[in-house]
């Protein structure tokens, strides 16, 4: 229990143990670098490894294949949180890192689709499972081997260096991409300058492996390994035992899930939604994000630090309940002033899809290719979502093809008859053209732009936009490794926290991409993919405000 042990922690941390905190942190930052590239580069990917696929598909299959690297993040909670509760969070971490930085170095030489065909997408998603299951052990260790070094009083501010470290891996991402492509030109960077920001990160390991050999082992486990006290068995004890897994649940669904929504909606798909929505400049775009985390990055200590005085939950709560009240209004803004022209051609000049829904797909299938919709609801579906076209759908039983309208003109799908899996017959594959060639020529009449005209993006409102979306993102991720590791035993540690945050922020928070273009091009509404962010911030602030006590005063020393 609490001993001279917890009284030591109390006292200021010597030079030696913020060298070895400092570089920790450090490390995860590669690491986060390492597992954002994919992200970042998800539209060059899918042309490089999923050319199969028709563009609107392919696509979709990227964000699946970066999906799944948070898909398996669990998993590798599990299997890292166990040998780090059981060996030690010195020797978890090494590992973590060889496999993060070796799984990303090979997605740098991976040959593409044009030159393995069907064996590189399969690759490339093996080696995102991969890294998948290294981050799923990093975080957890790193927030924990940090707490356990900090001084009672002082977790949040010391733990929200680790929170930086996710943010600052993006930035750092976003700038050797940008800089590459900068230095060799849209042409060169497409065909294989892409491949270069991946391998630069065999350098990184490199410092990080070094980094990592020379830390000391967590004070904390420690005490627990020379009274004997480490777990033979954390996940029996962890999620085998009720007042261990209440815990677990309630801080899954009451903080995490809604954390990692609005983790993901910030930095993301805020990028996301610029680039592929308001299809302004990829450039521009990672500048502009760029410059919204150098902004808020240091709101991370800010919200860390002052969760040691006034508690943890009030500034998780209050982050999770802006971000469902104003998601909506904002990213109306950031559309107005990101691209003018497709705001005002939203306001003046409607879209409407007349047709029998019954006939109607799911459009969001990570799998689909254009020749697997035939309906001619589907074809104007997808031609509409590739356009980033909001539109009303109305209902006609009796419509017998699709219609769409465009303020005051109309055009006609078709029904199309699939030649071969692979293919439309000829008729359908020039009918389908002729469509997607009117409504290309309605759109561009009714003053729908294809790309957002960088003389009239408000760079400093849209900026200020990203300032606030991250800063929501450092008021629920700010104190959350405190509180974290403080709702739970030294000796089980590791393992109890990493699983719920990265079930909320690999599934939640990482499937939030593909979840939430699914819903758009289902919709036909470009703002209707928020309410999933929405819906899970509210969910876990209502579980929160409710189930999960505030922990800032908690003594972790004397929870073994």
């Amino acid at each position: 229990m609490a001993t001279a042990t917890a009284g030591s922690a109390a006292a200021p941390m010597t030079a030696a143990e913020k060298k070895v905190i400092f570089a920790s942190s450090l490390g995860t930052v590669f690491e986060w670098y390492d597992f954002y590239l994919y992200g970042s580069l998800a539209a060059i990917i899918a042309k490089q490894f999923f050319a199969g696929l028709e563009p609107g598909a392919a696509f979709i299959a990227s964000l699946m294949a970066f999906a799944a690297g948070f898909i398996v993040r669990p998993f590798g909670a599990l299997v890292f949180g166990r040998l780090g509760d059981m060996i030690g969070r010195k020797y978890t971490f090494l590992v973590t890192i060889l496999i993060m930085g070796l799984s990303t170095f090979i997605v740098g030489v991976l040959p593409s689709y044009a030159t393995i065909g069907a064996a590189a997408p399969v690759i490339l998603i093996g080696l995102r499972l991969l890294q998948g299951l290294a981050l799923g052990g990093e975080y957890g260790g790193a927030a924990t081997y940090v707490a356990e070094h900090a001084p009672q009083g002082k977790r949040g501010a010391y733990t929200s260096w680790i929170q930086t470290t996710a943010t600052l891996g993006l930035f750092l991402s976003l700038m050797v991409i940008l800089g590459t492509r900068t230095y060799l030109g849209e042409k060169d960077f497409g065909e294989w300058g892409w491949r270069v920001p991946f391998l630069v990160s065999i350098f990184l390991l490199g410092i990080s492996v070094w980094i990592r050999l020379s830390m000391n082992e967590s004070p904390a486990f420690q005490k627990m390994k020379s009274e004997g006290k480490t777990s033979k068995a954390p996940l029996s004890e962890s999620f085998g035992q009720w007042k261990n897994m209440k815990i677990v649940l309630l801080a899954l669904f009451g903080l995490v899930a809604g954390q990692g929504v609005v983790w993901y909606t910030g930095q993301f798909y805020a990028l996301f939604f610029l680039t592929s929505v308001l299809k302004v400049d990829a450039s521009a775009a990672n500048i502009m994000i760029a410059v919204s985390l150098i902004i808020g990055t240091p709101f991370f200590v800010v919200f860390g630090t002052l969760s040691d005085k006034i508690g943890r939950k009030p500034i998780i709560m209050a982050g999770l309940l802006l971000a469902v009240l104003t998601y909506q209004p904002l990213f109306k803004m950031l559309t107005e002033a990101a691209n003018p022209a497709l705001a005002k051609a939203q306001a003046t000049a409607q879209i409407k899809l007349t047709v029998n829904t019954a006939t109607c797909s799911f459009q969001g299938s990570p799998i689909a290719r254009e020749v697997d919709f035939t309906s001619s609801c589907d074809i104007a579906k997808r031609a509409l979502a590739l356009s980033a076209a909001s539109y009303e759908t109305v209902h006609d039983a009796s419509a017998a093809v699709a219609v769409v309208a465009v303020g005051d003109k109309t055009i006609s799908s078709l029904n199309a008859t699939k030649l071969t899996e692979h293919k439309f017959d000829e008729a359908s594959a020039k009918g389908i053209a002729a469509f997607k060639k009117d409504l290309a020529d309605a759109l561009k009449g009714a003053g729908y732009p294809a790309k957002a005209d960088p003389a009239g993006v408000d760079q400093v409102k849209v900026v200020g936009i990203l300032v606030i979306l991250v800063i929501f993102v450092t008021m629920v991720y700010g104190p959350i490794a405190a509180m974290l590791v403080e709702l739970f035993p030294t000796r089980i540690r590791y393992t109890s926290m990493s699983l719920p945050y990265h079930i909320g922020n690999g599934w939640f928070g990482g499937l939030l991409p593909s979840i939430t273009f699914a819903m758009v091009a289902q919709n036909g509404n470009i703002y209707y993919g928020l309410w999933y962010p929405i819906g899970v911030a509210a969910m876990s602030f209502v579980i929160g405000m409710l189930f999960v006590k505030e922990t800032k005063d908690v003594d972790i020393y004397a929870r073994d």
